[in-house]
């Protein structure tokens, strides 16, 4: 059975020490490698019929271990989220301090938890930052009618006003963890795409007009930002007690028509849930 110590760290940061005995590893090492077993292919057997003396020698230790820790550690970490009552915002950024075979296992796990926000009175910015818009700026339902597009770019200049002046206002300290871990996804992400067109990382760099550290620091406010002001609107929706009924969540389904992508989303519901969630206090905030 698996022991666990949890150190707070400065902005909203946990870190869980996590000793599991060399008893237990050898008892879940079994189960990956049959896990592993059942899927594998041998020339002159059939699938999930290859002996356990052939699976050990064409399943490399390396990939039972890797399937080991797919299968052990979210148990561990939900278990001890609910004990330590953590609030994690992202997956935990996994080390793994030791793991010889036959030893026992230490591993540390590094937790952004969602942040304590202060969002004043949010009310009152919403209005001063519509009120120093200029009219001609401004659309509102019933205004009257206007060309689509204008009333759309007009909205989200509102909109866009209104969540700058609330960033602006809010008092919150992020884990750094938070832009770290997403700051490596989008840079991958960017990279992979560079790929795609042909090009070098130099070459787009250049094309740019940016350096690499530039590029960095740009994603960086950019991530920044996006989950300050995501924050900022869930702390609004508490406080408001703004919900997403079960009749929301049926309307939006009833408009998939195809089944599987119904299914899918259904199974997403909690997904869609924020989002509706995300939408509804908008619309609030852009009715004050």
């Amino acid at each position: 059975m698996s022991t666990h110590k949890v150190k707070k760290l400065p902005k909203r940061t946990a870190e869980i020490i996590i000793d599991i005995p060399k008893e237990d590893i050898i008892k879940e090492y079994k189960l990956a490698f049959n896990l592993l077993l059942k899927d594998l292919t041998v020339e002159g057997f059939r699938k999930g019929k290859v002996p356990k003396n052939i699976g050990e020698k064409h399943l490399k230790k390396e990939e039972v271990y890797q399937t080991l820790i797919k299968n052990v550690l979210p148990k561990i970490f939900e278990d001890i989220v609910k004990k330590e009552s953590l609030t994690p915002v992202i997956s935990p950024k996994i080390e793994l301090v030791k793991a010889k075979e036959d030893e026992d296992w230490q591993i540390k796990m590094t937790v952004a938890e969602k942040p304590t926000v202060m969002v004043g009175d949010y009310k009152e910015i919403v209005r001063k930052a519509k009120a120093n818009l200029k009219k001609d700026d401004i659309w509102l339902p019933g205004k009257g009618q206007e060309p689509e597009k204008t009333k759309v770019e007009k909205e989200q200049k509102m909109l866009n006003t209104v969540l700058a002046a609330l960033l602006k206002e809010a008092k919150l300290e992020m884990s750094d963890l938070i832009v770290e871990e997403e700051l490596n996804r989008k840079l991958a992400q960017q990279v992979d795409e560079i790929q795609k067109i042909g090009l070098t990382v130099d070459a787009y760099l250049k094309s740019k007009g940016l350096t690499m550290e530039q590029l960095k620091q740009r994603y960086a406010q950019e991530i920044n930002d996006t989950y300050k002001i995501e924050f900022v609107l869930q702390e609004i929706a508490d406080k408001e007690g703004i919900k997403v009924e079960e009749s929301d969540l049926d309307k939006l389904f009833g408009n998939i028509k195809d089944e599987k992508e119904k299914a899918l989303a259904k199974q997403n519901a909690y997904f869609y849930a924020s989002i509706l969630r995300k939408q509804k206090t908008l619309d609030f905030l852009l009715g004050l």
